[in-house]
């Protein structure tokens, strides 16, 4: 009998993450129990959720815990969706309060069963939240809002500091892991944020170890930069069930370290490349920088 090694390998020393115990972990997880919130975090089985919660950083998930699409490197739920929370857009702003946050993040399930994917939603959150912390700096990570016409228009006009929409992986893997999205759709996307209002930062990220080449990683560099694209991440994608899409290999730090140069080299204001990158990792933190690098690069 033949054994296909290609399913049973053996995750390496360099991607291995220590089990969530601290105390502003269970914290994090109680307060979004209690505000009935669903956090990525959990829903995609993020390997970084101790180090994060720990330091009382969490991503939001809104407009339900059942996304509408099934793409095969995703570990949300796929089925009908659930019906809109009237009072997420308040439960989430409370718990960004109460957890005294500077930045937050907040992404979501696709919806393509709303008119407007969710748009209007997105913007609720975000005045909601600068009401009740006018301090904190708002993250979104939106889904691509496929053939919802006003929908990015309706988001951008809300003003978020920081727009994220992931590319995920290479155009040729496209059919195979994101079958629902169009590659140049994400592209437009991202080049339509820009030319809506420059002043917001724009962000992307790609995973690796899915079976694209390091030439196909570069072309997508360059098609970010060319969309002017602040930020990109790059990151292992990791199995998150025998269901899923198999890792085709483990990508070792090095090269993640020769992405990194790459693209800070082609332009983009941030970069973070490494095994456990995640789009909101750091999110924070990294968001500061960007704040830093645009004020040198505008004198």
């Amino acid at each position: 009998m033949s054994i296909d090694t290609h399913t049973i390998q053996k995750k390496p020393d360099w991607i291995r993450v220590k089990a969530p115990t601290s105390a502003q972990f269970h914290e994090v997880r109680e307060l979004a129990r209690k505000h009935n919130l669903n956090t990525v975090c959990e829903e995609a089985a993020c390997p970084n959720i101790g180090e994060c919660w720990q330091k009382q950083h969490a991503t939001f998930m809104i407009l339900g815990s059942v996304c509408t699409r099934s793409c095969r490197f995703c570990n949300v739920a796929t089925g009908m969706p659930d019906k809109l929370d009237p009072h997420e857009p308040d439960n989430i702003a409370e718990a960004v309060f109460k957890l005294g946050l500077k930045h937050v993040v907040i992404t979501s399930v696709d919806r393509d069963d709303l008119p407007d994917g969710g748009a209007a939603h997105f913007v609720q959150c975000i005045n909601k939240i600068r009401l009740r912390s006018p301090g904190t700096t708002v993250e979104i990570l939106t889904p691509d809002f496929l053939r919802k016409d006003g929908a990015i228009e309706t988001v951008v006009a809300a003003q978020p500091d920081v727009y994220n929409h992931n590319i995920e992986t290479v155009p040729s893997l496209y059919q195979k892991i994101r079958p629902g999205a169009r590659y140049f759709h994400s592209l437009h996307l991202l080049n339509q944020v820009k030319k809506l209002n420059p002043k917001i930062f724009t962000k992307s990220g790609i995973m690796v170890g899915l079976g694209e080449t390091q030439e196909e990683v570069l072309q997508v560099m360059d098609d970010l930069r060319s969309a002017n694209v602040d930020f990109i991440t790059i990151g292992q994608y990791l199995q998150p069930t025998p269901n899923h899409a198999e890792v085709a290999r483990y990508v070792h730090p090095d090269e993640f370290d020769y992405y990194a140069r790459i693209a800070r080299v082609k332009g983009f204001l941030m970069v973070s490349a490494s095994p456990l990158t995640r789009s909101s990792y750091h999110a924070g933190e990294d968001f500061a920088i960007l704040q830093q690098a645009r004020l040198a690069a505008n004198g």
